[in-house]
């Protein structure tokens, strides 16, 4: 039984697996009259890939998605070079894996998708891709300024999935204006999709000429009529009247409010001011630092011949 890659032709995630077959010689077959957002929502499809990302291959063993572990997969069938000569290498091949993904991949995608109306499009947003995506390439360049291949002398999974996940920013989005600042970067790129195994399944790239304009948001639909106010909405409506009504007329809301009410007298009012000074006190006390006892007993007498003239009235 032959693999079998659920994708659309012109998928460049599912190029990947099918350029590691040409160098292998594994045989993989894209599945037929695959339709994105159709296919994939199916229950068989659904079975392959509980999520429904594309692609997915179909193997004797079970399905494996994600498109890197697919073209790993693929690469391990048989015994080739595509993981390097040696330890170091098989690491440095990841390493460009995992930086052709997280560093071009994603910087590519968070510019173009929203440009293409499948992703909120914000300024800032775009700004900081690009701005990754140069740094991302200037990086890129600079190794390539000593290497033909990301890893070794010859074509490895890196130099794979890093070509495929370029073939999007060079068709699509990365002008020849843009590209001009990595000049190693455009020749490795280059280079590769002329490659007789990539040629077969990417086919002649054409880099784009201008950087895909915004669409537009949907306008939403002129059909629908005015939504009309339910009974509900009638107590707010008068609500809103009655308020109107007073801030209107300040005056007649300033008339219902009662006067308030006098306060109660205190019966202590009734009892004649006292002659002592409290301050008076409070001042002999807080000045006295030693013999406590003096001060309480004359602090004593200080108080009790007001107190005295208080009781005896």
């Amino acid at each position: 039984m032959a693999l079998i890659i659920h994708a659309g032709s012109t998928n460049k995630n599912a190029m990947k697996a099918l350029i590691v077959a040409e160098y292998t010689g594994v045989k993989v077959e894209l599945v037929k009259d695959f339709q994105m957002g159709v296919s994939n929502k199916t229950p068989e499809f659904l079975s392959l890939n509980p999520i429904g990302k594309v692609p997915v291959l179909e193997t004797p063993d079970g399905s494996v998605f994600e498109s890197n572990a697919i073209a790993r997969y693929v690469a391990r069938l048989t015994d080739n070079t595509l993981f390097g000569a040696s330890l170091i290498d098989y690491g440095r091949i990841e390493q460009w894996i995992d930086f052709a993904t997280l560093e071009i991949d994603s910087n590519i995608l968070r510019w173009f998708i929203p440009r293409i109306g499948f992703a909120v499009y914000l300024p800032p947003a775009e700004e900081a891709a690009i701005s990754s995506l140069k740094r991302a390439l200037a990086a890129l360049n600079t190794h390539l300024a000593s290497n033909t291949y990301l890893v070794g002398h010859s074509v490895t999974l890196a130099d794979i999935i890093m070509t495929c996940n370029l073939v999007l920013g060079f068709s699509r989005i990365m002008t020849k204006s843009f590209t001009s600042e990595f000049p190693h970067v455009e020749r490795y790129f280059w280079t590769m999709v002329n490659q007789p195994n990539f040629l077969k399944i990417v086919g002649e790239v054409k880099q784009a000429e201008s950087v895909p304009p915004v669409q537009s948001a949907k306008k939403p639909s002129e059909t629908k009529e005015p939504v009309k106010p339910t009974v509900k909405d009638a107590p707010k409506e008068e609500a809103k009247k009655e308020v109107k009504e007073q801030v209107a007329k300040p005056e007649a809301a300033e008339e219902v409010v009662e006067a308030p009410k006098p306060k109660a007298k205190n019966p202590l009012d009734l009892l004649p001011s006292s002659k002592m000074v409290l301050d008076d006190w409070k001042r002999l006390y807080s000045n006295t630092k030693t013999n406590f006892r003096e001060v309480a007993i004359k602090g004593l007498s200080f108080v009790f011949p007001s107190f005295k003239k208080l009781i005896s009235v």
